[in-house]
């Protein structure tokens, strides 16, 4: 996992005044959702899968040292049945990441969980979709503890639950 976030933080320093987020369109406008103008775009790609990369600026000292960020990933799939490999993979990939612990206390359609990135504890959200023969997954990480206190958290939260409520 660190090799992804290096490649994140490599790709968001490249990317020099980046443009900020506001309306996002996938998978040819059957995937739409908005995100708050402070997120800043930091990596997309194209295809199958189709994945954006938002970083969530974390104003805190320890916001430099750290990489809160929210991923929306689409991929085509043939059935309901596919979108399950799909989701059972993604979380099989999640169950091994160093230190991965199941949080207790998430909504049913909410996989929470903990794992370590370059010893850190952070924490993980990930909610799946299948809408238009596509598996359409949101992943948002932030630093588990980090001095940005609860008022950001909660924001980086409400955040990920707007987007949530829109790709249903």
């Amino acid at each position: 996992m660190s090799v992804f976030r290096n490649m994140i933080i490599a790709a968001a320093l490249a990317l020099t005044g980046a443009a900020h987020a506001a309306d996002v369109s996938m998978a040819g406008g059957s995937v739409t959702f908005s995100t708050p103008d402070q997120w800043m775009g930091i990596m997309e790609t194209q295809g199958d899968p189709e994945v954006r990369v938002f970083q969530v600026p974390d104003p805190s000292p320890s916001g430099s040292s750290s990489l809160a960020r929210v991923t929306i990933t689409v991929k085509q799939v043939g059935s309901a049945g596919e979108f399950q490999q799909y989701v059972s993979g993604a979380m099989g990939k999640a169950k091994a990441l160093t230190g991965y612990q199941a949080a207790s206390g998430g909504a049913p359609d909410n996989f929470v969980y903990t794992a370590q990135e370059n010893g850190a504890p952070y924490s993980y959200s990930e909610r799946y979709w299948f809408k238009d023969n596509h598996a359409i997954q949101l992943r948002c990480v932030r630093p588990a503890q980090g001095q940005a206190g609860a008022a950001w958290r909660t924001s980086f939260d409400k955040g990920c639950d707007a987007i949530a409520a829109r790709l249903k």
